[in-house]
């Protein structure tokens, strides 16, 4: 991986924050459809990566409190199991507006890094499996590629099995 190039008037505040942070990083770009609404299918098959290590950031209320959640695009968010995780009863999904309002990110471009508002991070544990992972980098057609373990440090994310993969 290379260091992406200075923060540009363009950057998200994913990017401002990786660059902030000094890790190593690289940003990559695709022509989003603007038709497709499974947004981290089209970055996997767009870049040309396997969708078990394109990460899809989801906004989830845990026993009513707000956690980002991020899961591999080949499977879905196992709602019993982050609940368990963070040791709590109840998870559901966050809905569109509140997502955004809360991250400050589209839905299809939300990041892990640089939202609106810091809530706990939650990341399943398959990331570790690759010497790499992709998550959004604040816009549709903008992704970060980042050693997993630099995304579990730089979002102080608790790490488990919260993924249902197909």
């Amino acid at each position: 991986m290379t260091v992406a190039s200075k923060p540009t008037s363009a950057a998200t505040p994913a990017v401002r924050v990786l660059n902030l942070a000094g890790i190593d990083y690289t940003l990559h770009s695709f022509d989003h459809d603007p038709s497709t609404r499974r947004y981290g299918s089209e970055a996997a098959d767009k870049l040309g990566v396997g969708s078990d290590q394109v990460f899809k950031t989801l906004m989830i209320q845990v026993d009513g409190e707000p956690v980002t959640a991020l899961v591999p695009v080949s499977g879905q968010l196992d709602l019993k199991g982050l609940a368990s995780a963070r040791g709590a009863k109840k998870a559901q999904l966050a809905g569109v507006a509140e997502t955004e309002r809360r991250t400050g990110y589209p839905v299809g471009g939300v990041s892990p890094f640089g939202q609106r508002h810091a809530v706990p991070v939650v990341i399943d544990r398959t990331a570790l499996e690759h010497s790499s992972v992709f998550v959004s980098a604040g816009r549709r057609g903008l992704e970060i590629e980042i050693r997993p373990e630099d995304l579990v440090m730089l979002t102080n994310a608790q790490v488990g099995k919260i993924a249902a993969l197909d």
